[in-house]
């Protein structure tokens, strides 16, 4: 399916992201897009981890666990899927996170201001970070007022750019619990695999975790929609970071497209 034809099912789905699947030889490896509304990303976390049970139910059905490789642009991703009654749980591995240097202090009031927060909410002892494991995320350390935290700027997107971050992730560090928004601020994600990672990672990096902790990071419940994601920081030549959480079927369907936007993706892709 063409790229422009993904972006559109994904708008008309209306979910903070889309994957798109297709099997390549040999099993278990795919290969993997993922979209948002306005675009596609080079990388995300529950998707990917959503995708990895949906997968071993459909290819690895008389299988308790299942290995599945993802191949995003140049990268691949390993996920795992177990099977737990009616349920299941994927972990997937991240890599290696990459950390950019500490945001200045000028810089740090104009992020907080952007995000209805103030100097008194931030934890005092953290820097304001981009860490990415595929996605460059910023991480801003609160100890309070979180529920009121929000985007209150237009395109709050370029001010993201000028510190090399592409999304935004307040995250109240004793509570382990995080907030994040497309670059609108009209839409708040209830799981991103993709922040909780980075987040894990900076925890370790500023002595807040240890090596090999099980962190429990909590997101969406200000949306009624609570989700729980679990991320191990692991020791290597370099900080690897794994993160894993329970997939839940709730529904099935299929699109039907018309016959001649079916020829029209055909001849665009020269079959």
């Amino acid at each position: 399916m063409p790229t422009h034809a993904m972006q559109r099912i994904t708008q008309e789905m209306r979910q903070f992201e889309t994957i798109f699947l297709h099997r390549t030889e040999p099993l278990p490896r795919f290969e993997a897009r993922i979209f948002t509304m306005e675009e596609e990303l080079p990388f995300a976390g529950h998707p990917i981890i959503g995708a990895a049970a949906l997968l071993h139910s459909e290819f690895f059905a008389t299988d308790d666990v299942a290995h599945l490789e993802f191949a995003m642009q140049d990268r691949c991703f390993k996920a795992v899927s177990c099977r737990q009654d009616k349920t299941y749980v994927a972990e997937m591995d991240q890599g290696i996170p990459t950390f950019g240097p500490p945001i200045s202090a000028a810089k740090k009031e104009v992020f907080l201001n952007a995000l209805n927060l103030s100097m008194a909410d931030l934890d005092p002892d953290l820097p304001l970070q981009v860490v990415s494991t595929g996605l460059p995320y910023l991480i801003v350390p609160i100890r309070s007022n979180l529920k009121n935290a929000r985007i209150v700027i237009p395109d709050f997107e370029a001010l993201l750019a000028t510190v090399g971050a592409k999304f935004v992730y307040v995250f109240q560090v004793d509570g382990l619990e995080g907030r994040t928004w497309d670059n609108d601020g009209r839409v708040e994600d209830i799981a991103t695999g993709s922040a909780a990672g980075p987040a894990a990672a900076y925890l370790v990096t500023h002595k807040r975790a240890s090596i090999g902790e099980k962190l429990v990071l909590a997101q969406g419940r200000f949306i009624n929609r609570p989700s729980e994601i679990y991320a191990t920081v692991h020791r290597g030549s370099k900080l690897n970071v794994t993160i894993k959480g329970q997939v839940i079927f709730v529904g099935s369907g299929s699109l039907e497209l018309p016959a001649k936007d079916l020829q029209r993706f055909q001849l665009e892709l020269g079959r």
